[in-house]
């Protein structure tokens, strides 16, 4: 294979299709003598006459007449492997699944619009969600994750990334708590009770650093695995939750009885972007759903 010149296959094919060597020069900008090489060499390659002279033309032998076909059909295969790959979409005819890491919290706020817009556009296309209980790449790497939702500094160098939106962490608790009442201290805030939401079940988060450092320490009463989770105890308690602002600002939490409130302590920002391995950049598909995703979750 390492001598193989595909050169020739496209020689062969136009060759037997003009069976002539003047007129097969002509169509592949080569001289005649190079043509005369080139059949010299199919000859050789295959151990067939392939054209031979009947007057004043050439004629294929049988073996050359069972070649033209399959000839034919590998050049236009060899041409289409070759070419190059497309820039656009017709939404409507794509048919394939993509599967979406995303933690909870992201399902619960945007799940929703992205199925609809998808349902919309594409309609033989499938979106499956798939749960993130950590944070590795080898599903985005072994290709079993088509994108990933979550913070850039999860991933690894050589993935790409967008970002979606900036995020950061604010209190939240029931409307009618009593840490609503007076201005939120730090000493106020540390004295509630507390739910964390962590997958690991960490019972510390960003917060207990910036609260060690004044001499606080909150008092976390549960640890649950989502933010989703911990609004919903807060909700219905009187424990006070960390959690995204993007949860409590979205129209689906705000209208169920949950007040949000700054920290009042320094917490860092959050960065939320969507990842992809590098073979899936100049995928049309692919491309598409980044849009699709980019377009639904807008400005948080």
């Amino acid at each position: 294979m390492a001598t193989l010149d595909l050169n020739l296959l496209t020689a062969l094919d136009v060759l037997l299709a003009e069976r002539s060597v003047t007129s097969a020069a002509r169509r592949m900008g080569l001289s005649v003598s190079a043509m005369s090489r080139t059949l010299t060499r199919l000859r050789s390659v295959t151990g067939d006459p392939l054209l031979v002279q009947a007057g004043r033309s050439l004629v294929p032998t049988p073996y050359a007449e069972r070649l033209s076909e399959r000839a034919q059909r590998a050049v236009q295969e060899a041409r289409s492997v070759l070419a190059p790959a497309p820039k656009d979409i017709e939404p409507a005819s794509l048919d394939r699944t993509f599967t979406i890491r995303a933690n909870e919290g992201f399902v619960v706020l945007f799940a929703s619009a992205i199925v609809e817009a998808v349902v919309e556009m594409a309609p033989l296309v499938r979106l499956r969600f798939a749960p993130k209980p950590d944070k590795v790449v080898a599903p985005l790497r072994d290709g079993s994750i088509d994108l990933e939702i979550g913070t850039t500094g999860a991933s690894a160098p050589e993935m790409r990334s967008q970002l979606l939106f900036r995020d950061r962490f604010v209190g939240a608790a029931r409307d009618d708590h009593p840490l609503l009442v007076d201005p939120i201290t730090p000493e106020r805030y540390a004295a509630c009770g507390h739910v964390a939401a962590s997958r690991r079940g960490a019972w510390e988060g960003p917060v207990d650093e910036a609260l060690d450092d004044l001499g606080l320490r909150r008092r976390v009463i549960a640890v649950v695995p989502g933010f989703v989770d911990a609004l919903a105890i807060a909700r219905r308690s009187d424990l006070v939750a960390l959690v995204p602002r993007s949860c409590v600002r979205h129209e689906r939490t705000e209208a169920r009885g949950v007040v949000c409130f700054d920290i009042p302590v320094p917490t860092p920002e959050l960065t939320i972007s969507m990842m992809w391995h590098p073979r899936l950049d100049a995928d049309p598909g692919h491309r598409w759903l980044r849009q699709v995703v980019l377009k639904c979750v807008g400005p948080v």
